[in-house]
């Protein structure tokens, strides 16, 4: 990912995404600010005076390159015109452009960057300062109409995501890197996280990939893709969303929050908030310690392949050594 989001880069995509603004019913005047870089560069595009919850009001999302197809980014926009349809979960309408389809493309050093837009949803972040068990109980429910839509839902012809299994999130084809490469990683730490490794994949492959409890879910519920407002709690960011264990859903929620004490608090929020949907049996809430020590690990190999990202900036070298203090207490209970 070096090299990939420059000061110099970020002002070119820039560029490029207010480019298109008319395929979205904006004028080339409307002002292009940059909100979050993370897998991909996110802008906020707004018409000069407009009030922020109006029409002239979208945000921009332009994919990094070789991450997803042109067609799994339709599959991702598909499934929440659908979720939407069916009333299934509060997330933003993804604006369709003329001629069909969602996606937008600029040209960039002879290739073409997809670009998506979104309605803007108000709202903001939950604070990991207050208590959250209130919204993890209403994301429980929340994660459950997802999983019950996804089981049913018959997806359309050609519909392409990734898939989250052992094999591609820690073991030897990982869609977000090798977590050995991890930032300052010491020899005696990548030995305790090869041997909680091997407990996850010896947990996960006797756990199974069943219909019941493996499918398409959102992959990243994490807070900063949560927007509160009132009563509200809605979901942002399907980017990650694929076919995993429907568990790991949960694990995403405590994403850079799993050493806190509270967690086993909010994992009880979670599950209670799920049975209010759906039933959750005992053996795939007892499999939710290993999801969130899987996503884990997953994350100190995405802030390695993504050092340029700010999330990776700000947690760096401390994160991983967090991690392997998680994973000897992980071993502990295995």
């Amino acid at each position: 990912m070096t090299g990939l989001y420059t000061d110099e880069v970020l002002d070119t995509l820039r560029v490029g995404a207010a480019g298109l603004l008319g395929t979205w019913g904006l004028s080339p005047d409307a002002r292009v600010t940059l909100l979050n870089i993370s897998e991909n560069a996110t802008f906020l595009a707004r018409e000069a005076g407009a009030d922020p919850t109006s029409d002239d009001t979208i945000v921009l999302r332009v994919y990094r390159p070789g991450y997803h197809t042109r067609q799994e980014i339709e599959s991702e926009l598909d499934w929440i015109t659908d979720l939407r349809a069916h009333h299934v979960v509060d997330t933003p309408e993804p604006l369709a452009v003329a001629g069909g389809g969602h996606i937008a493309t600029f040209a960039l050093n002879g290739d073409h960057r997809a670009v998506a837009a979104f309605a803007f949803m108000s709202g903001a972040e939950p604070s990991p300062d207050t208590d959250l068990t209130g919204n993890f109980h209403t994301l429980g429910a929340i994660s459950a109409r997802l999983h019950a839509h996804a089981r049913a839902w018959t997806r359309p012809q050609g519909f392409r995501r990734k898939t989250w299994t052992w094999d591609t999130t820690v073991g030897p084809t990982p869609h977000w890197g090798d977590w050995r490469a991890a930032m300052g990683l010491e020899p005696a730490g990548a030995a305790v996280l090869a041997r909680a490794c091997r407990v996850l994949r010896a947990r996960l492959e006797a756990h199974g990939t069943g219909p019941d409890r493996f499918g398409l879910i959102h992959a990243d519920l994490r807070l900063a893709n949560l927007l509160v407002e009132g009563d509200r709690l809605g979901v942002i960011d399907f980017d990650d969303c694929g076919f995993g264990w429907f568990g790991y859903d949960f694990a995403a929620a405590v994403s850079f929050l799993e050493h806190e004490p509270y967690i086993p608090d909010l994992q009880d929020a979670w599950v209670a908030g799920y049975r209010t949907v759906a039933p959750l049996r005992a053996e795939e809430e007892a499999m939710l310690p290993t999801f969130v020590m899987l996503r884990r690990v997953l994350l100190t190999a995405w802030l390695a392949s993504h050092a340029e990202t700010p999330t990776a900036q700000e947690l760096g070298a401390p994160y991983t050594d967090g991690t392997v203090d998680l994973a000897e207490r992980f071993l502990g209970t295995s």
